[in-house]
């Protein structure tokens, strides 16, 4: 298994909230999404799914296939794009709660990180399944949906 290193990229703009781009057939990142929302008690986070426009020009522009999804992005609200094990980290800061102190975790480093996250996104289909289509978010939930 091949450990894939995580990035940032120099900010562009600056953002009035971070955003998470994911993948919206997986029933494990759906999950982990309705999560965000739950504990995002500050409105911090926006989403993006991969398979959406949006989602693929922003692989384009960042030179990732857009067919084979390996990871999720989080882009910080000073542009800068985190994947694998550290975006995880970084958006637990946000979280409210206990929750947040998933960011210790940033101590780990990512060599040992990055392969456990990378196992979970390997199998995440077949341990979790995957939906035939994206998820529709709820009028309720709609606004936090790019």
């Amino acid at each position: 298994m091949e450990a894939h290193p995580s990035f940032t990229i120099t900010p562009y703009c600056t953002l009035d909230h971070a955003i998470v781009y994911f993948d919206g057939v997986c029933n494990f990142c759906n999950g982990v999404v309705n999560f965000i929302i739950k504990h995002d008690k500050k409105d911090y986070f926006r989403f993006v799914s991969l398979q959406s426009d949006r989602g693929q020009e922003f692989l384009r522009k960042h030179h990732h296939p857009t067919d084979k999804l390996e990871t999720f992005y989080m882009e910080d609200t000073d542009g800068k794009i985190y994947g694998y094990s550290t975006a995880a980290i970084k958006l637990a800061k946000h979280l409210s709660g206990i929750y947040s102190l998933g960011y210790a975790f940033i101590i780990i480093p990512k060599f040992i990180r990055d392969p456990v996250y990378n196992f979970i996104s390997e199998h995440r289909y077949k341990l979790f399944g995957r939906r035939d289509r994206c998820m529709i978010p709820t009028p309720e939930m709609r606004s936090k949906f790019l």
